[in-house]
């Protein structure tokens, strides 16, 4: 008790400056209308603010959650297209058996040179290998030309040493799609018989004809064609389906029976 009273008397003068004040803040508002409804609203602007803030950083984690989901599950859904043995309408012509699909982020994109690459945040330990197709959700993107334990580049459709066995979405005619280095986005698809029934705005997908791509994967639609300078060929102007600078997340395709089909060709 006689501590409580030595503090009191020791702190008389803080006591009473902190008395009055208190006083005064309790007269100010009560008596004064403006102030009293200036510090209501300025408390409240405060909790608002900071409710707003934690409310986004709340709905940024949630979206970033959301993407990662719908992500796998498009991974899951692609799988089992091209896994089908039978054509679906969201794949037409996809034919193909033995295809896993993996998911992966880009860290770097080229599309201004001629010979562009695509880096990706997966790597061999990820079961990425050499020759593994990878698409966007808009079609083809590229082809794994080399990897390390935790990251991988691909040869972009947008690179001149870039060769695919490309055709009609609702024909059979083939030819080979490549970039001529000019424009990103437009490639071009060569060595098509001339015979073949063509409209402007037709579809060109994945030929299936190599052990890299399914049949049927999206690439782009005809703009134009003309006959080539042996005047039995056509080659056409291919606008890609894929805008090759705003790509994010892609999908890895292996084909798990690549290894035993190459063994036939030794």
């Amino acid at each position: 008790m006689q501590r409580i009273i030595y503090f009191l008397i020791r702190n008389k003068n803080f006591i009473l400056f902190l008395t009055l004040l208190s006083i005064s803040i309790s007269l100010n508002f009560s008596y004064n209308e403006y102030n009293k409804s200036k510090f209501i609203n300025s408390s409240n602007f405060i909790f608002s603010s900071l409710y707003d803030t934690k409310f986004t950083v709340s709905k940024y984690l949630n979206l970033e959650l959301q993407n990662q989901l719908l992500l796998e599950e498009n991974k899951n859904l692609k799988k089992i297209l091209f896994n089908s043995e039978t054509p679906t309408k969201s794949f037409d012509s996809i034919n193909s058996i033995g295809f896993e699909v993996m998911t992966a982020s880009v860290i770097k994109n080229s599309y201004s040179k001629t010979n562009n690459f695509i880096t990706i945040n997966k790597g061999s330990k990820h079961g990425i290998g050499i020759d593994n197709g990878v698409i966007s959700s808009n079609g083809v993107v590229g082809i794994i030309d080399k990897t390390t334990t935790n990251y991988s580049r691909l040869i972009s459709i947008l690179n001149t040493n870039f060769l695919l066995n490309a055709k009609f979405k609702n024909s059979n005619y083939f030819g080979v799609l490549s970039w001529n280095g000019k424009n990103i986005n437009k490639v071009q698809l060569k060595d098509v018989p001339k015979q073949a029934k063509i409209k402007i705005g037709d579809t060109i997908v994945t030929g299936g004809n190599s052990l890299i791509f399914p049949k049927g994967i999206l690439i782009g639609y005809i703009q134009s064609f003309k006959l080539d300078n042996s005047e039995n060929y056509l080659e056409l102007e291919i606008n890609l389906s894929t805008d090759m600078t705003n790509i994010e997340n892609l999908y890895i395709i292996n084909n798990n029976n690549a290894t035993e089909i190459n063994l036939l060709d030794e």
